[in-house]
């Protein structure tokens, strides 16, 4: 990130690489649409190069970069005026790419996902309050520690805390006995 403050083209390049796929993961999981993800992750990175000078050096880019990538989102769904961001369908979903046999290439040794199952997860996610679903998100699927979820989030740890617990409990209750079910089959 130092290079790149300091004009060297190549750090750009090499800081997208790295960035990039893990943070429009996230966006599709906010924005539930791959089309959206990627113009929001566009709009990331012109703001990152705008505002490179503002950057800390010596501080870690990543919650500096989703912070932009977050507020981006907030804008787009603000400017949009909807009430509720839509990320229940299932068709946006990022592909994944497959061995010859229809395993996934990156997950050789994970355990596999009952389709049903994860269904009715993301359809629970999908009915959580934008905070809460935006602490699980960041939390569970995104792996980001409390800390680094609040500081992407704008908010305190406390909250980021309280956020994620609420998030957790809706989940249980959103999803009922179902869990349980297939874990005893």
């Amino acid at each position: 990130m130092a290079r790149y403050c300091d004009g060297d083209a190549s750090a750009f390049r090499e800081l997208y690489a790295a960035v990039s796929p893990q943070l429009y993961g996230y966006l599709v999981k906010m924005a539930r649409s791959k089309a959206l993800a990627d113009d929001l992750l566009q709009q990331t990175f012109l703001k990152v190069h705008r505002a490179r000078a503002a950057y800390v050096r010596g501080a870690d880019p990543l919650p500096w970069i989703y912070a932009i990538a977050h507020r981006t989102f907030i804008d787009e769904v603000r400017k949009g005026k909807r009430a509720k961001v839509n990320i229940g369908d299932g068709d946006d979903l990022p592909e994944i790419a497959a061995d010859i046999r229809g395993d996934a290439v990156d997950a050789k040794d994970e355990p596999r996902v009952d389709p049903e199952l994860l269904a009715s997860t993301l359809d629970a996610l999908a009915g959580l309050p934008d905070q809460q679903r935006e602490a699980v998100v960041l939390t569970k699927l995104e792996g980001k520690s409390v800390s680094e979820a609040a500081e992407i989030a704008g908010t305190s740890v406390g909250a980021m805390k309280v956020r994620a617990h609420r998030g957790y409990e809706a989940l249980r209750k959103l999803l009922g006995g179902r869990a349980k079910v297939k874990e005893a089959s």
